[in-house]
């Protein structure tokens, strides 16, 4: 059986913007050649602030903010990032 790992992705998803679905379309080939499953959880940059936002933060395997945005709420993402870079969680940033 393959393991799944869950990729929290700091952004507000837009089907109609090519680096989105770009996103998800790597991670996907990335776990096919690395034989795992990956979940892909789109984490909307508004939620992120409070008691909430930790909750999906600690949800996840680990964070990559999303390219291509700019963010719905920007102390969202930094809330998130911030997140990452206090506790060591495995973080992606492009």
């Amino acid at each position: 059986m393959a393991s799944t790992v869950r990729v929290g992705i700091i952004g507000d998803f837009e089907s109609s913007r090519r680096s989105h679905v770009a996103t998800n379309e790597s991670l996907r080939h990335a776990a096919d050649q690395l034989a795992v499953q990956v979940e892909t959880v789109w984490l909307p940059t508004p939620s992120l602030l409070g008691r909430h936002g930790l909750n999906a933060l600690e949800a996840v395997d680990g964070l990559w903010a999303a390219p291509g945005s700019p963010y719905r709420s920007m102390d969202g993402a930094l809330s998130a990032i911030r997140f990452a870079r206090e506790r060591d969680w495995p973080f992606v940033g492009t």
